[in-house]
C-alpha cells in the first residue's frame, strides 16, 4: 500500500479538504496557469514523469479523439488540446475534483474542445487515435492493468499510445506484460527515472 497523503487522489470525492492552489506549466511552445487543489494529483508542481512526457512525445493526430487518461488538473489534456486545435481531448479520471479543475482550467486558457468526464461517462462508441497518459502505477498490478487493457482496446488501428512510467516501479515489467497481451509496446524514450513506452496495435 502507499502512504496516506497520496491515496486519496485515486478516490472519486477526495477526502482532503480544498485548499486551492496553482502551478506554472512551461513547456517550449506552452505556458500556462493552472488551478490545482489537494485530493488531487500532484498539486504542488508539474510532476517530472507528465513535464518528459509532454517534452518528449511527437505532436498528435491533428483531427478526431484523443485521451488523457488520469487527467489531474488536466497538463496533459490542455497541451494535447493546445497541439491538436481541431481534435476532440477527453480528460478522464476517477476524481470529481480533477475534472472540476480540468473544466476550469481548459476554460480559462480557451482550450474548448477539452472533455473532461468520469471514467464511466465516455461513449462506448468512441475511438483514440492517440492516448497520453501518467498513469496510477501505485493504485496496484491488477487495478493498472485492468485499467489499461480498458482504454488501449480503444485505439483506432493506427492510434498509439504513450505511456510515462518511473523506472523503479516497474516500466520495464509493464513494457514485457503489454507485449504478453499482444501489444507492441516499445521504449520511446528514457530521461532522469522515468521510461516513455509506446503501445500500439
Amino acid at each position: 500500500m502507499m502512504s496516506n497523503h497520496g491515496a486519496h487522489y485515486f478516490s472519486e470525492q477526495p477526502e482532503a479538504s480544498s485548499r486551492p492552489g496553482a502551478v506554472q506549466l512551461v513547456l517550449p511552445d506552452l505556458h500556462l496557469k493552472l488551478e490545482t487543489d489537494r485530493g488531487v494529483f500532484s498539486p504542488e508542481r508539474i510532476d517530472l514523469g507528465t513535464k518528459i512526457l509532454l517534452e518528449t512525445v511527437p505532436p498528435p493526430p491533428q483531427e478526431g479523439d484523443l485521451l488523457d487518461l488520469g487527467c489531474g488538473y488536466g497538463p496533459i489534456a490542455l497541451t494535447m488540446a493546445s497541439r491538436a486545435p481541431s481534435a476532440t481531448v477527453w480528460a478522464v479520471d476517477v476524481n470529481r475534483r480533477s475534472l472540476e479543475l480540468t473544466e476550469r482550467n481548459a476554460a480559462a486558457a480557451r482550450l474548448y474542445k477539452v472533455r473532461p468526464v468520469h471514467v464511466d461517462d465516455v461513449p462506448d462508441d468512441v475511438k483514440f487515435r492517440a492516448i497520453w497518459s501518467n498513469p496510477a502505477i501505485r493504485i496496484g498490478k491488477a487495478a493498472l492493468h485492468e485499467m489499461l487493457t480498458r482504454w488501449l482496446t480503444r485505439l483506432t488501428p493506427d492510434g498509439v499510445a504513450y505511456l510515462v512510467v518511473q523506472k523503479h516501479l516497474g516500466s520495464d515489467s509493464l513494457q514485457r506484460w503489454l507485449a504478453e497481451q499482444g501489444w507492441q509496446a516499445s521504449r520511446f524514450a528514457s530521461r532522469a527515472a522515468y521510461r516513455i513506452l509506446k503501445v500500439e496495435r
